[in-house]
């Protein structure tokens, strides 16, 4: 589907036409918008607008990594949008195409960001908006989505460090490798975005954004401050884990602590009663009429003796 929105020279909104054959010298600037085009669509592309044949490919072929590239008479911005799904990041490219007086938008799948934008500039107060200003509304909405992803996952982790609900080691180290797989991909979009938005603050080519500077510098101060939350969180993270891995490794200690107690106990207690399971004919001690009783108190001195030095000795702390 392919939407227009035009700003006419009469300073007129205009809506419903179709780009096959208008005459873009009639309006002052206008926005195109490709939501999940046709394949026929694509080539509207090339055909009417003729954008360069890589970034019509870079169109085409999903999640390239987010950058701008510079052509003669516009901007080729790739921005990634996220959202978070079954504990999994899903990742959607948006693409721009920005010029003195248009400015050409185009996805694979439905975007909230650029519909809520088209609404804003369908309420006909046009005389702050142009291509450039609607590019900084939609990439201001792309970043502030971030920051609910990143704000669910600093949850999720401090209900793992907290565990409330006494849920298993295993369990619990499940989700935090699951929470740091979401980090990583996360980084992945955050990072490069950061350096776009750092690229276009520095670009001498880009005259309109200079115009705007403090608007797109605020992006740029959202896109650090995601980027540091982030490899906080990842920190936060492998902390937990060494704390658990830790943990877990001390509770094995302890229980192979108490088992070689146990052991140490038996150990005197089974040689006895190894000796005097072999029932030999001529061991002497077979006949005493009290044997059985005075070895079975030898066995208990022995291991409550035991039993008391071992825990004098701190073995049991």
């Amino acid at each position: 589907m392919i939407n227009f929105i035009g700003i006419t020279n009469y300073n007129h909104l205009e809506t419903e036409i179709s780009i096959s054959n208008i005459n873009f010298s009639n309006y002052t600037w206008f926005w195109v918008d490709f939501n999940q085009p046709t394949d026929e669509e694509i080539r509207h592309l090339a055909d009417t607008f003729k954008f360069h044949p890589l970034a019509i490919e870079d169109c085409i072929y999903r999640l390239q990594r987010p950058k701008l590239d510079y052509y003669d008479d516009y901007t080729f911005f790739v921005t990634h949008l996220v959202r978070e799904e079954d504990k999994e990041i899903i990742k959607e490219e948006l693409n721009f195409f920005v010029g003195e007086n248009f400015i050409v938008t185009f996805h694979h799948t439905p975007s909230q960001e650029v519909y809520q934008v088209w609404e804003r500039v369908l309420q006909k107060n046009i005389e702050k908006w142009d291509p450039y200003y609607v590019f900084y509304r939609t990439l201001d909405k792309i970043v502030d989505n971030y920051f609910p992803i990143i704000y669910k996952i600093e949850d999720d982790l401090n209900k793992i460090e907290e565990n409330i609900h006494h849920k298993s080691m295993n369990l619990l180290l499940n989700e935090l490798f699951d929470i740091r797989h979401m980090l990583l991909n996360l980084m992945h979009t955050v990072n490069p975005m950061r350096d776009v938005l750092y690229r276009i603050l520095n670009s001498h080519r880009l005259s309109k954004i200079t115009e705007r500077r403090e608007y797109f510098s605020d992006i740029y101060d959202h896109l650090l401050k995601l980027s540091d939350a982030i490899m906080s969180d990842r920190e936060l993270t492998a902390d937990i884990r060494d704390s658990y891995l830790s943990l877990n490794s001390h509770q094995t200690n302890n229980v192979m602590k108490v088992l070689t107690i146990i052991t140490s106990i038996f150990a005197p207690l089974t040689f006895i009663a190894g000796i005097y399971g072999m029932n030999f004919e001529n061991m002497p001690e077979l006949t005493w009429k009290y044997g059985y009783f005075l070895t079975l108190g030898l066995m208990g001195i022995m291991g409550v003796s035991m039993f008391i030095w071992f825990m004098r000795r701190g073995w049991f702390k």
